[in-house]
């Protein structure tokens, strides 16, 4: 079956204004977090931490392939080979299975050791290519269509040459390694995790600069598919964006946060540039991730405005009869979450509180028109009609 992603970056590269967004759900958890990745079980209390098992995990991902909502599925290398492999789940979905091809120390973050996340990443990968793509440790041509032909690779620069150069050349090995063996990736760019004394003035300058300076020295067969940053406010992916019209940018959905955060998030990035956003822990830990995701898809695909899409969601949560984390108006705010695995990382872009709620104003009542796509237009006249009937 013809996979959405490839058309849709077709379509981008073809023409960078176009409207085609690609969504992916980002189940690899258990590559960092243990025995917490599938998330809060519904029998959770605060006083126990009971978690879903790997199994329910997989359970999850069954169902949203299912729904065919999401363009990607981001998984670890042992959850790709019971579905990818051997159950054949993506063979008649439009849904591109991908996997983590390497996890670095800054995602080693086993509870109660507190220490890994906050030490200067150390590149490694546990899965190889062979494995990803056909689940054993050599591939023949013909098996490697078995399992994925794509994967995350994730880069932590900490303004440090000795430990910058180190990830830079193992960047450039699995380059090499993928390139030869057909194997496409996405390129992940996490803030410093650890740059100590010597953290970048400007963060998102620095992350934008290592980024189009790494890829200057690649060639088209090498380059990534598309990135995958934290979200930085308008500017920087604007900028980014608009630098290299062949550098797909995608942002990365960080820490929970609200309902709000997740679509404004989504929104505001897509209004400026970014063309993917790769959501883990806000899908994962949403009350209904089939409901979220619908109205993730219908942010994405500019059907609907971030503030009218959690006043939905929470009214498929009432019919449902699903209790939210919060209540709708504490659900609607904008708040700061990190874009680090650990929790500690950077926070994305917010205005001070008097210039969020005008912006939010102006999102629901009287927008810079100027700054619109005719979709948004149309979509806020849609919505604004429906304020004003019921």
């Amino acid at each position: 079956m013809q996979k959405s992603l490839d058309q849709k970056i077709a379509r981008i590269l073809a023409d960078s204004s176009c409207r085609d967004f690609i969504l992916a759900d980002a189940k690899d958890a258990d590559m960092a977090f243990g025995l917490a990745s599938p998330g809060k079980s519904p029998e959770h209390h605060s006083d126990e931490a009971h978690f879903r098992t790997l199994d329910e995990y997989r359970d999850l991902i069954r169902e949203i392939v299912a729904q065919g909502l999401v363009d990607i599925m981001l998984m670890s290398a042992s959850t790709s080979e019971i579905l990818t492999i051997r159950e054949r789940l993506f063979d008649s979905s439009h849904i591109t299975p991908a996997c983590r091809a390497n996890d670095t120390s800054d995602i080693w973050l086993a509870a109660g050791s507190g220490r890994y996340g906050s030490q200067p990443s150390q590149p490694f990968r546990s899965a190889t290519l062979d494995h990803i793509m056909c689940g054993k440790v050599e591939c023949s041509g013909s098996e490697r269509g078995l399992g994925a032909d794509l994967g995350l690779y994730s880069v932590t620069f900490n303004n440090d040459v000795n430990l910058d150069h180190a990830t830079l050349e193992k960047y450039k090995e699995f380059r090499l390694e993928a390139e030869r063996k057909g194997f496409r990736h996405f390129l992940e760019v996490f803030d410093p995790n650890a740059p100590g004394e010597h953290a970048p003035q400007d963060l998102a300058r620095f992350i934008n600069d290592h980024i189009v300076r790494t890829l200057a020295g690649v060639t088209s067969s090498g380059r990534p598919l598309f990135l995958k940053i934290p979200y930085h406010g308008p500017k920087a992916i604007e900028s980014l964006a608009r630098y290299d019209k062949s550098l797909v940018v995608g942002i990365l959905g960080g820490s929970s946060g609200t309902t709000f955060d997740a679509f404004q998030m989504l929104w505001e990035a897509k209004k400026y540039g970014a063309r993917v956003a790769l959501y883990g822990r806000k899908i994962n830990n949403s009350e209904h991730q089939l409901s979220f995701v619908r109205y993730l898809r219908a942010v994405a695909d500019d059907e609907i405005l971030p503030a009218e899409a959690v006043r939905a969601y929470h009214g498929d949560l009432q019919r449902l009869g699903i209790q939210p984390y919060r209540p709708l108006d504490d659900d609607l705010q904008w708040t700061s979450t990190s874009s680090a695995y650990s929790g500690s990382g950077s926070k994305p872009h917010r205005a001070a509180p008097a210039a969020r709620a005008a912006a939010s104003a102006r999102h629901e009542s009287d927008p810079d028109f100027s700054k619109m796509t005719p979709a948004e237009k149309a979509m806020w006249n849609i919505e604004k009609w429906k304020r004003i009937i019921g």
